[in-house]
This record gives C-alpha cells, structure tokens and sequence, in this order.
C-alpha cells in the first residue's frame, strides 16, 4: 500500500482583510514543503478560508478509512520513515 501524503492547509492574508486558502505537501525533505493548490476566491474571514481549503484536501482523499495517498511508487521506492 502507498504511504500517506503529508499535506497541509493554511491561510495566507496577502492584504488585512483579504484570506485564501493554500494547500502544501512535504517533499521528501521534511523541511520542504510545495504548494499544490490554492483558491482563487477571496473569503472575508479566516475561517471560511480554512474551510474551503480543507475541503479541497478532501477531494484528495478517495478512501476516507485511508486517506489522502501517494500513487503507489511500487518496489524500487525509497522506504519511508516509521513504515
């Protein structure tokens, strides 16, 4: 079975008052993360930013028993950590 992804989603406010939400995930350098989604609305408040980011990180998931899984690297991967 593939390894979970390591995602995250927080709120960036480019200007006070202005929210979106950005969807991050870690590379294999745990001190690096990637951008792979953003919104492109504009919310009023942080929190229905965060909302609609952590509904983005959702339609990642096809399992919710599983969560949001790398495509399977098959048997020449690198091993990850703690598997």
């Amino acid at each position: 079975m593939s390894h979970l992804r390591h995602l995250s989603v927080f709120v960036d406010e480019p200007e006070p008052g202005l929210f979106f939400w950005v969807l991050h995930e870690s590379t294999g350098d745990p001190t690096v993360w990637v951008d792979i989604g953003s919104g492109e609305s504009v919310f009023n408040s942080w929190m229905d930013a965060f909302e609609a980011g952590c509904v983005e990180l959702f339609k990642l998931v096809t399992d919710e028993r599983l969560g949001p899984r790398a495509p399977d690297e098959g048997e020449n991967a690198a091993p990850i950590a703690g598997s």
